[in-house]
């Protein structure tokens, strides 16, 4: 029976990505009750609901319709996320939203005025930014201990095998809108968004390699140009076997700061230093894109449901996750703007 103090969700989508967030509502259970569970696969309903002990209804309609259900947790293909999220707003629902956001900016965009406008709480899942130590160099940069940018960097040396792109849709612009930037980059880039702020300009190469058979960019190196002077850059890959953490140097006037993976070290000028490791097994930088911990998601759905309860924003709202699908669209658009110039 739901309480009071419970939030009453639904998830809709059941894929690869769900599986962290059925630990997370496991979890915390005594702040949700989990309605219903949907995926058009009567199969994939079944197995998971054998799995977590969760409902399953047969038609996305039944959810929607359900008054009852507050939330729903949304973790399908990129492409269907305008649509769903349209169909939630205007029966009041509030949204947990997988990344990306969808998979144009124009359509982004679209999507963030529709919570906005229907009065619904949207969050997404970036959770990256709830790990200890990017909450750490946050406050750091917060605290002025780094001083002035000079340089912000980020590195993300990914691997996936060839049969990660078999699967139907997977790395397409129809379905992902993208390839490494906006399917694996992006959480290291929001990050770099959050700890920097957007550059002013980028200078962009990305190709295709012979190491996968794809539709889009498996390869990607950027140069930026921040408004205040400070430059940085940004590689990106899922080329690089078998997997490496990702990497963020933050380097300003009175310091420097080095996150790589769940380890953070800052070193600052007037001989103080900071060094945290946040106990992170696993980064799903590898061949298994699943191979890390769910406490992170937990930590964005404690947070999703406690804005709900507040009637404050998430800490990653919808507004918030446009930064870094600008900084990708900035990207994408140097990259197009130099293969034009090249092939004319």
């Amino acid at each position: 029976m739901s309480t009071p103090s419970r939030l009453r969700v639904a998830v809709i989508g059941l894929g690869m990505a769900s599986a962290p967030h059925a630990r997370s509502l496991t979890d915390l259970r005594d702040k949700v009750e989990i309605a219903a569970v949907f995926s058009p696969s009567l199969q994939r309903r079944k197995a998971f609901a054998a799995t977590w002990g969760f409902p399953a209804v047969d038609s996305i309609e039944a959810i929607f319709a359900d008054s009852s259900i507050a939330a729903v947790l949304l973790l399908t293909p990129p492409n269907t996320h305008l649509e769903l999220v349209q169909q939630a707003a205007a029966v009041r629902k509030h949204i947990l939203l997988e990344k990306p956001l969808d998979i144009s900016m124009e359509r982004s965009k679209l999507l963030v005025k529709t919570a906005e406008e229907a009065g619904v709480k949207l969050a997404v899942v970036l959770q990256n930014r709830f790990r200890p130590t990017c909450e750490k160099l946050s406050a750091l940069i917060a605290e002025d201990r780094l001083g002035d940018l000079v340089s912000a960097s980020a590195r993300i040396n990914n691997w996936r095998p060839q049969s990660y792109y078999d699967q139907p849709g997977r790395g397409t612009r129809a379905r992902d809108g993208g390839g490494v930037l906006l399917t694996q980059a992006i959480h290291t880039l929001d990050l770099l968004v959050a700890f920097a702020g957007l550059p002013a300009e980028v200078k962009v190469f990305s190709t295709t390699s012979p190491v996968h058979r794809m539709e889009t960019e498996d390869l990607a190196m950027a140069a930026l140009r921040f408004a205040g002077g400070a430059i940085g850059s940004i590689s990106a890959t899922t080329c690089a076997y078998p997997g490496f953490p990702d990497a963020i140097d933050i380097i300003g006037t009175k310091g420097t700061a080095r996150l790589e993976g769940g380890q953070l070290e800052a070193r600052f000028h007037d001989g103080s230093e900071v060094s945290l490791n946040d106990g992170t097994a696993g980064n799903g930088a590898g061949a298994d894109p699943m191979a890390f911990s769910h406490e992170h998601h937990r930590a964005v759905l404690a947070d999703f449901v406690d804005a709900v309860a507040s009637g404050c924003a998430p800490r990653v709202s919808g507004r918030e996750a446009l930064k870094v699908h600008s900084l990708i669209a900035m990207i994408l658009q140097s990259a197009r703007r130099c293969q034009e110039s090249a092939s004319g």
